[in-house]
């Protein structure tokens, strides 16, 4: 009898590197369509910030790549380190996306659960996240993998 192997993962996860950034970009322009990476100006301030997440060890955006190399997600995970919870360590997730085109695929579980997953490892003890409030689809998603609604987010745009 010969050993049975699995067929290799549709979707890996990984950190992004500087070639992913147009795709990232195309991700956060818009929600509600697909915009073509090509289309994406990458500016000097996104050059910086990424070039700062990329070197931050407590920082980073990861991307959710299909079999074919097409980036369909995104977030940013920050570890941050605290006093709180007996000194544990944090993650912050933002700019959680999947491509419009794709959703309903359960690529957000997957983008998310390996995202909890690395926190995890890291020693994390808690992920947060904020979402406006006007994403009533996201909070149910953020809902059902198990986040609870236990705080009021303020921001202070500067």
């Amino acid at each position: 009898m010969s050993a049975v192997t699995e067929p290799a993962p549709a979707h890996t996860l990984r950190p992004a590197t500087r070639a992913d950034l147009p795709a990232v970009l195309a991700l956060l322009a818009d929600e509600e369509q697909v915009v073509d990476p090509a289309a994406v100006v990458v500016t000097e301030a996104y050059e910086r910030a990424f070039a700062a997440i990329d070197t931050d060890p407590r920082n980073e955006m990861l991307v959710l790549v299909d079999d074919g190399g097409t980036v369909v997600g995104c977030l940013q995970a920050t570890y941050i380190p605290g006093l709180g919870k007996g000194g544990a360590e944090r993650a912050l997730v933002e700019a959680v996306r999947i491509r419009a085109d794709r959703r309903g695929d359960g690529l957000g579980r997957t983008l998310m659960e390996h995202a909890i997953t690395r926190a995890r490892s890291r020693g994390c003890t808690l992920v947060q996240l904020t979402s406006n409030k006007q994403r009533e689809d996201a909070h149910r998603f953020y809902v059902a993998l198990g986040f609870v609604r236990s705080h009021e987010g303020f921001k202070l745009a500067l």
